[in-house]
């Protein structure tokens, strides 16, 4: 470890700058400029170079990007269908549920539309979020309360929260595909007053 650490320091910056200043001393004691003082010189010029040179900038770590963030929740997002498959719902709450994991589905769908998804980390952030958490959590709630409420009949009924839990979500969902929506539509609309200032410009010119 420690010569490691001797290497690097050879290596680093600090010493290359301090190199070539103290480089620098030994030509002014050729040149006769430094005198009988010349490791003094050289010494403190090395220090000098050393310390004005930038500090070593550790890398950075190695997160997985946007799009490989996507990717995994793709995976987990075809995990989660194998187990709603499994569920047995109601006909209406299934309806519902298969209305949300469209619109998950789309916006995960391999193309442009998730390479638009991938430039918002906070967009990619809440899909993961309704994916591995939201809806298996909703789903997995109501099979566990649906099973009291036949032991002891008459509580409300846990269908009710579920259909509400899938229609919040549903709507979250829609409500994230229409603010991506508006991102592409300003984006078009700053091209349009790009295309229109610079063909102003060059009728200026032109006239000029």
């Amino acid at each position: 470890m420690a010569t490691s650490k001797v290497l690097g320091y050879l290596e680093s910056s600090k010493n290359l700058a301090g190199g070539a200043c103290g480089l620098l001393g030994l030509v002014l004691t050729f040149t006769g400029v430094a005198g009988p003082y010349w490791p003094v010189v050289v010494a403190g010029l090395y220090g000098a170079g050393a310390l004005i040179a930038p500090p070593e900038r550790p890398a950075l770590p190695d997160f997985p990007s946007p799009s490989a963030q996507l990717d995994a929740v793709r995976e987990d997002f075809a995990k989660l269908g194998g187990y709603l498959t499994d569920v047995d719902l109601p006909p209406a709450l299934r309806t519902r549920l298969t209305e949300l994991t469209d619109v998950l589905g789309a916006l995960l769908e391999p193309g442009w539309v998730a390479e638009v998804l991938a430039q918002d980390p906070e967009a990619v952030h809440a899909l993961s979020r309704a994916v591995r958490q939201d809806v298996p959590e909703a789903v997995d709630t109501f099979v566990r309360t649906r099973w009291w409420t036949r032991l002891a009949p008459g509580a409300e009924p846990p269908e009710r929260h579920l259909e509400r839990q899938l229609d919040l979500l549903r709507q979250e969902a829609e409500r994230l595909a229409a603010e991506l929506g508006e991102t592409e539509a300003r984006r078009q609309e700053s091209h349009t007053r790009y295309l229109e200032d610079r063909g102003g410009n060059r009728n200026g010119e032109l006239s000029a």
